[in-house]
């Protein structure tokens, strides 16, 4: 998922694992898009990408218009946001129990 992400051009992504903490999902990924249109083909490009490779079907839930788009994977579960509702939401400072695997600006 990281690397689709990378290809589409997401921003500031961050894999957080939560396995430690929670038992409803195993990793956050964090990710900014830029427009509504990047996070929607952010969105179509992960749900895609792991129907293709994974056999996983994933759900996408939000509205890029909205700034903010959570791909539910079972899993992992990403996190599509506006830079300004990344910075509203904080996620990473109330998930900040959880391991930070992998930052990329």
């Amino acid at each position: 998922m990281i690397d689709i992400l990378e290809e589409k051009k997401g921003e500031k992504i961050v894999l957080l694992d939560l396995r430690e903490i929670v038992n409803f999902t195993d990793y956050f990924i964090i990710c900014n898009g830029t427009s509504d249109r990047m996070l929607q083909s952010l969105a179509d490009a992960v749900i895609e990408g792991a129907r293709a490779k994974l056999k996983i079907h994933g759900r996408i839930q939000g509205s890029p218009d909205g700034g903010w788009v959570v791909v539910d994977m079972g899993d992992v579960v990403i996190h599509l946001f506006s830079p300004d509702q990344r910075d509203f939401y904080k996620l990473e400072e109330l998930w900040q129990a959880g391991k930070v695997v992998l930052r990329l600006q």
